[in-house]
């Protein structure tokens, strides 16, 4: 999309009406729409009357002043001049993105015939967690800025990604429950790309929505307990004794389940993801017992012949993970809760 584009998306979902002229009263928010902005960006300045926001050389390129004065701003920006009596913002100010866990200068960057596929770029790692585990933080950001340009380019939306995998998520169950595991990992990690995929998607080309959102993550957080208890049937069978199967079977389920609410706890009492507290939760985020790690445990026990083996071994890395968070929860409730903020706002 052209950059002005973009900029109406960002102001349409920071809630700003985009209009052809100032109003008679209120307060207005001008941006060049020669750049490319992080959301981010343009949602922090909303907030902030009396602002201007200054790219890393110290242009400016975008203002929130009273309607009285868009004429007057809106000339000073076209020459590069700074508006008087405005709140001077910068990308270090703003540095903090509490929704993606990372602190990283937001993009801002003009936008020229010669740059267009290095901002595609940047703006593709700016739509990247920071947090987040070790298969999404380092073996797909390649690949998926691929498969996200060819899915933006032929007019996909998030959720028309996100449907595909969940059919790869039911093709994974049934694989898995089957005892056919060669197969079902195959679906399993097609699904876990399209979950990076969809994601970055939408950040990009800022389409994403309340109910993709809710479709999104209610299928990562409700699907992984029935992939790992389908590949316990295809191991042991349907029945559920009572014997070292049985209780890891308990394990894992009871685990994530506990793991999750472990984190719930934590966001409500603090405000921001366990994981992002202390750079040691940021550390273990990359190897906790969720489903890419579990799936790097399943997938070469089960290359080598040996996908039981690999069952045992998820229960037990899983029986570790909910002993560490409950560690973190205990250590955290422990201090003052104004001592308690992200190690990556400081």
């Amino acid at each position: 999309m052209t950059a002005r584009e973009r900029l109406r998306r960002t102001f349409a979902r920071a809630g700003v009406a985009v209009v052809d002229g100032p109003p008679a009263a209120g307060t207005v928010v001008l941006a060049l729409a020669g750049w490319v902005f992080d959301e981010s960006l343009i949602a922090a300045l909303v907030k902030r009357p009396g602002a201007l926001l200054v790219a890393e050389d110290g242009t400016p390129v975008a203002v929130h002043v009273e309607a009285n004065r868009v004429t007057e701003a809106a000339a000073a920006l076209e020459r590069g001049e700074e508006p008087a009596g405005l709140e001077r913002l910068s990308l270090g100010d703003l540095a903090y993105n509490a929704a993606l866990r990372k602190r990283e200068p937001p993009v801002l960057v003009r936008l020229t015939p010669e740059n267009v596929r290095a901002v595609e770029a940047r703006t593709f790692a700016g739509s990247y967690k920071g947090v987040t585990d070790l298969v999404t933080k380092y073996w797909w950001p390649r690949p998926a800025r691929i498969v996200t340009r060819w899915c933006a380019v032929a007019g996909l939306r998030p959720n028309h990604v996100t449907f595909i995998g969940f059919l790869f998520v039911l093709a994974a169950f049934w694989l898995f429950w089957r005892g056919q595991f060669g197969l079902g990992l195959v679906c399993a990690w097609i699904m876990t790309f399209l979950d990076t995929v969809d994601g970055k998607l939408a950040r990009v080309t800022l389409t994403s929505s309340a109910i993709g959102n809710i479709f999104d993550h209610g299928i990562d957080l409700v699907h992984p307990p029935f992939w790992w208890w389908a590949w316990y049937v295809g191991c042991f069978g349907v029945a559920v004794a009572p014997d070292l199967a049985g209780l890891s079977l308990a394990v894992i389920l009871a685990g994530y389940v506990l793991q999750r609410a472990e984190e719930g706890v934590f966001m409500r009492r603090f405000g921001f993801h366990i994981h992002s507290w202390r750079p040691f939760d940021s550390f273990f985020r990359l190897i906790t017992a969720r489903r890419n790690p579990n799936l790097l445990i399943l997938t070469p026990a089960w290359a080598i012949g040996l996908p039981k083996a690999g069952f045992y071994l998820v229960a037990l890395w899983t029986a570790i993970s909910l002993v560490v968070h409950a560690v973190q929860l205990a250590q955290a409730f422990a201090m003052p809760r104004a001592r308690v903020v992200s190690w990556l706002s400081l």
